[in-house]
């Protein structure tokens, strides 16, 4: 895929780099559409799969990632759309496009990404090819593997396969959310037999890829896919029948979970929900390429699609699959395997969290340094005689989650212990629903937070006698409570003995726990900002004054870090600063819908986005406060939250400050910085929300920010570190008022 071509512009009319007036801020062209941003984004991530610096299996898991990513896409924010044109809403979004107009857009461009994946999926056989890990063909086997492959078949695949015949005695069967069939087209072997169309749903929980014994002196690793396989022996499927013609389509179907507003029973409703989410209106039909047109028609019609479901593909379908061939023997086209460092703060506290937190606050940088001081803190105070209550947010985790197990156990000893579970966790429903079942079977209090409101703070709460007082341990985090999730992310997790830190804690929890629907008012908090009330105020305001700093002649600047920037507020009030001649770097990995280095709109405004090794997570902001950044004097800040409607308005999220010198040093001078510094695995934004790379694979190392962390320890957890300086690509500056 090019780097900066037609297909990683936006599909609207670009903004003219000229002086703007005042009616621009009114003008729905200042914001971009975030549906295309996210594809854009996920071009990055297919970009990557292309990328030479990374190992060739690596590479692979790109395309994957890249196929599951838009699978997403198509079951929530492609099928909302979907339903809102059926629904015959004409409602613009902020940048001024219809749901008619965004599901256009987004099908043109679509296309072109899965165009594109194909693309690269051939193109990364080959290389596979080369490093003798061959997808073959049926027809490229030899008799032997015919007859291995057969006995396989018989064996491990044709007992679970389920073939069934489609007529007007026999109606087309449910095919599940994101399942396989292979579709064939019946000629009956004896004289005066009818023809008909048969179907095979492939079993969900069957390897894509069957792996073949090994033949050859070249000692290859060698696949083929489980539907040729099955076209293969179809005789077995349907005696007495042969094939004309046969194809393989994929079912996508709409995903998301709307909650009725006044629903009794929350956990009743969900489970209601989930199954439903199985039988949901089917969003996208992929065919494959070769299907013959009358087969592909016969499922058209008696599958209830429209036209627009229909996506043929020449190639691979179901892409996310590809992860199954990245197989364990072949470890040299993989990453090197990295050990998360366990910080030396707790090491030399003999593995004390509590007495470390208390000597000072410290960040663990995930997944740099170890999950396990997050599970080690909740372990200790479960079986602490001295802590008294625990209290614990849980958005996403595994039903297996060490935290989890540690709060059960302190339950049963007794200790008060509440666990936040948020049910609304998308994708994540079923699993939450069990962890809290079996959390409430062993005394744990469990909230389920509010129905209109997703809980997506992360926070725990350790409450300890000593001596004549009660001390609080708190525990605030930009990821989830995920042992997986926090080997791959990049987030941060303070840890902190600051007694206003915990009570606002305190405050958060109760804030959620003692009320139905969230109060207009929010608790008095001493230090922290919480969404829905008082985080996008004060991020606002914080903005606001750098403006006004700017204004005045003084020192300003903002560098924030993000998943995503949507809300059309807080984009607002970074035009009116970058107009102000306040210098604003931002480093958004996903959705962006702010236009950068637009003159008169935004001139003093970067983008960059990291795409690369690990995913980029944790949510952090720094303003100058009086000083050029980075500087002592500056106020940062880490949060749970995205700046997204959703995040700032209707969900529960923390802004917390980092305020000890040594983890803000950390913060502002080593983990920001280091971002910012980043060349090898890094794109630069412009105002038409197209990106370019900035340094292309061929152009040799430069500056990984992954690479420096895993190389070098945390300023918090060690004490000293290389701090890198700003690149003058990146410096601030001040092109607008002063």
């Amino acid at each position: 895929m090019p780097e900066a071509d037609s297909e990683t512009k936006s599909t609207q009319k670009p903004v003219a780099k000229t002086a703007l007036d005042a009616a621009m801020m009114k003008s729905p062209q200042r914001f971009l559409n975030r549906e295309l941003s996210w594809l854009r984004f996920n071009e990055r991530v297919l970009e990557e799969a292309h990328n030479i610096k990374h190992p060739l299996l690596e590479r692979l898991r790109f395309l994957s990632i890249s196929a599951s990513n838009l699978d997403e896409f198509f079951m929530v924010r492609y099928a909302g759309l979907r339903e809102q044109l059926r629904a015959g809403i004409t409602r613009q979004s902020q940048e001024g496009m219809t749901p008619a107009q965004q599901v256009e857009a987004i099908e043109k461009q679509s296309a072109k990404l899965m165009e594109a994946q194909q693309a690269c999926w051939k193109d990364l056989r080959e290389s596979m090819a080369e490093e003798k890990i061959d997808v073959l063909r049926m027809s490229d086997l030899s008799k032997t593997d015919i007859s291995w492959l057969r006995e396989h078949f018989e064996q491990n695949v044709f007992p679970i396969l389920t073939p069934q015949a489609v007529d007007p005695a026999h109606p087309f069967p449910f095919i599940p959310n994101l399942g396989f069939a292979v579709a064939f087209q019946l000629v009956p072997e004896k004289a005066g037999g009818e023809a008909m169309v048969g179907l095979v749903p492939m079993p969900a929980f069957s390897p894509r890829f069957i792996r073949l014994p090994e033949r050859s002196k070249k000692k290859a690793v060698r696949f083929v896919r489980l539907e040729s396989v099955i076209a293969q022996f179809m005789d077995m499927l349907f005696p007495g029948f042969s094939s004309s013609g046969h194809c393989v389509f994929r079912i996508v179907r709409d995903s998301d979970i709307e909650i009725e507003e006044e629903a009794e029973d929350l956990i009743h409703e969900f489970e209601i929900l989930l199954k439903q989410r199985r039988r949901g209106r089917i969003v996208r039909i992929h065919i494959d390429g070769d299907a013959p047109e009358q087969l592909e028609t016969f499922i058209t019609r008696e599958i209830g699609a429209e036209p627009r479901d229909i996506m043929v593909l020449h190639g691979l379908l179901g892409m996310k699959s590809l992860s199954e061939l990245i197989i364990e023997d072949r470890a040299d086209l993989q990453y090197k395997p990295y050990e998360p460092r366990y910080p030396e703060r707790i090491r030399e506290m003999g593995g004390d969290c509590f007495t470390a937190i208390r000597a000072k606050d410290f960040i663990v940088h995930h997944p740099y340094e170890s999950f396990d001081v997050v599970v080690q803190f909740i372990r200790q105070a479960a079986i602490d005689p001295d802590v008294i209550a625990i209290k614990q947010t849980l958005y996403r985790t595994t039903l297996n989650s060490p935290i989890v197990s540690a709060l059960m156990e302190a339950a049963e000893m007794g200790k008060n212990v509440t666990a936040l579970v948020e049910i609304k966790a998308r994708f994540d429903e079923e699993t939450n629903l069990r962890l809290a079942r079996d959390l409430e079977r062993a005394g744990v209090q469990v909230v389920y937070g509010f129905i209109d409101y997703k809980t997506h703070a992360k926070v725990s709460l350790v409450v300890r006698r000593e001596g004549e007082k009660l001390q609080t341990y708190t525990h605030f985090g930009t990821g989830n409570y995920h042992p997986v999730t926090a080997r791959i992310y990049t987030d941060l997790s303070l840890f902190t003995a600051d007694p206003a830190l915990g009570r606002d804690a305190n405050k958060l929890f109760n804030y959620i726990t003692a009320y139905r629907e969230p109060p207009d008012v929010a608790p008095d908090f001493e230090k922290i900002a919480m969404s829905p009330r008082t985080l996008e105020t004060r991020l606002v305001e914080l903005i606001e004054k750098e403006a006004a700093a700017a204004q005045a002649g003084k020192p300003s600047g903002i560098w924030a870090k993000m998943n995503s920037l949507v809300d059309g507020d807080i984009i607002d009030a970074l035009y009116k600063a970058s107009q102000a001649g306040v210098p604003i770097i931002l480093i958004v990995r996903g959705i962006c819908c702010l236009r950068p280095g637009v003159e008169g709109l935004s001139e003093n405004i970067q983008v960059k986005s990291l795409i690369g090794r690990f995913l980029e997570h944790s949510r952090i902001v720094c303003f100058a406060n009086g000083d050029n950044l980075p500087s002592p004097k500056a106020k940062v800040f880490i949060s749970s939250a995205d700046w997204m409607q959703r995040n700032l308005k209707r969900r529960v999220e923390a802004l917390v400050p980092v305020e000890n010198p040594t983890v803000h040093r950390q913060v502002l001078n080593q983990i920001m910085i280091a971002n910012l510094n980043d060349d090898e695995q890094s794109w630069e934004m412009d105002g038409d929300g197209g990106f370019h790379r900035l340094r292309p694979p061929d152009r040799g190392e430069g500056f990984s920010a992954h690479r420096y962390f895993m190389e070098n320890p945390s300023l918090s957890g060690r004490g000293n570190a290389l701090v890198v300086s700003i690149p003058p690509r990146l410096a601030p500056r001040k092109r607008g008022k002063s």
